[in-house]
């Protein structure tokens, strides 16, 4: 500050600087200098708002579901666990971006830092492995329907979540052993502190589980009709009911894969060809969508399930609506 003043005193003729008195000159060059008013300055980022607001939806949307599949002892069949194990690594997600957000404004360090972004990876990765998991259950219980209800279904079950939950906590783990970019900038990815190279890593894995998922629904496309037009031939009605019901089981794996892919697919192909050096935008707004995604999972896999409807309506009213009771499971559910 005196340097500044000294710098502004010395267009002052000298003679005139002693005569005056240090009030006199502060009033002088206050009287001088144009005033301007400060611009206001941004304290929050917008986007890390709206992450958050995401985060909150996420986790208060999960843990119903967590909550009723935990309460009732009815819902341990194998699709019930991975609908959960779903449940939990969303529900996981959207605590990670409520603490990230709070972290980052109120406890900024690097070992924050790495422990949120540790607990993001792991639970976005852990959800994209249910996500494949639900899928090969579904799968396996068309392809082997008349041996999926046996005690090999449900050892096989458990050894899915054990490697998709070991795997997804690994992954995690990579940024808090040192696999980050703290110490070198430049290998950055658009995620930091994640490196170019663990994000690419995880882009192609998921656009090699994409590609599996999309094979075995298309498979599953396949049985859906089959069964479909065996129980049209047997009822008699195969021209209407054949078709309704074929074009409503393909819309539901339509809308299941298109919401997967609409979700995930920006950023994963962003993180592929972008690195730190990128607008900080382009990531918020391809990131944003994937976390949309564990907004919409509990939709469709969990409140379209008609057990887990009716042991919802225990929970808040303490009775099972008639109307959902009579409800009969056709071929297109899936």
């Amino acid at each position: 500050m005196n340097e500044d003043l000294k710098v502004n005193l010395s267009w002052l003729p000298q003679d005139h600087l002693e005569a005056s008195s240090p009030e006199n000159v502060s009033t002088a060059v206050s009287s001088l200098i144009p005033v301007v008013d400060p611009e206001p300055e941004l304290i929050v980022n917008p986007w890390d708002i709206v992450l958050c607001t995401s985060g909150t939806l996420i986790s208060c949307e999960n843990a119903i579901v967590v909550l009723i599949i935990f309460q009732n002892p009815n819902l341990r069949a194998p699709m019930f666990l991975l609908i959960g194990s779903l449940a939990l690594a969303d529900l996981l997600a959207g605590l990670g971006l409520i603490i990230n957000f709070i972290f980052a404004y109120l406890l900024q360090s690097e070992a924050t830092k790495l422990v949120t972004i540790g607990l993001i990876v792991a639970s976005f990765s852990a959800s994209v492995c249910s996500l494949l998991a639900i899928t090969v259950d579904r799968y396996l219980s068309l392809y082997y329907a008349l041996t999926y209800n046996s005690e090999r279904t449900v050892t096989f079950t458990y050894i899915m979540l054990i490697l998709l939950w070991g795997a997804s906590i690994c992954i995690g783990l990579l940024p808090i052993m040192g696999w980050n970019c703290l110490k070198d900038e430049s290998t950055c990815s658009v995620i930091r502190p994640l490196t170019k190279n663990n994000a690419a890593i995880l882009s192609v894995s998921f656009l090699l589980m994409f590609a599996l998922m999309l094979q075995l629904y298309i498979q599953i496309c396949k049985i859906v009709m089959r069964h479909a037009h065996q129980i049209a031939l047997q009822h008699h009605f195969l021209a209407t009911s054949h078709y309704v019901t074929t074009r409503k089981g393909v819309s539901t794996l339509a809308i299941i894969l298109g919401t997967f892919a609409a979700c995930w697919m920006p950023f994963t192909l962003y993180s592929l060809i972008a690195d730190y050096t990128y607008p900080s935008i382009y990531t918020y707004a391809t990131l944003l969508p994937a976390t949309y995604n564990s907004i919409i999972n509990p939709v469709i896999y969990a409140f379209r399930n008609q057990e887990i409807q009716k042991a919802f309506w225990v929970i808040c009213c303490g009775c099972i609506p008639s109307s959902l009771s009579q409800r009969a499971r056709s071929p297109s559910d899936v």
